[in-house]
């Protein structure tokens, strides 16, 4: 299993989670490798590295649509660095 803090240390893909996390807010069911390309300004072949990168991390689902694939958000997984986070928080808060 991939380490989850591996895969968000990367600025490339906390873009394209960011991305998609702003298109599910707007209701977008899923996000095209085209659409994410056009929106990050960088290219097919980075985009698609990263995407297997998330996949492979279960931070995002995909759904094919004849040759097209959407993307979506995964949060689940994000919850291991929510629950190694709050410890900190808490005490920096004193909450």
């Amino acid at each position: 299993m991939t380490d989850i803090f591996d895969v968000i240390a990367d600025g490339t893909r906390r873009d394209i989670l960011q991305l998609l996390l702003r298109r599910t807010a707007e209701g977008d069911a899923g996000t095209s490798v085209s659409q994410i390309v056009a929106d990050l300004g960088i290219s097919q072949p980075t985009v698609s590295k990263h995407l297997k990168v998330l996949r492979e991390a279960e931070l995002v689902s995909v759904r094919e649509d004849g040759q097209r694939r959407f993307y979506s958000l995964a949060v689940e997984p994000l919850e291991v660095v929510d629950d190694w986070l709050v410890p900190f928080l808490m005490d920096a808060y004193g909450d």
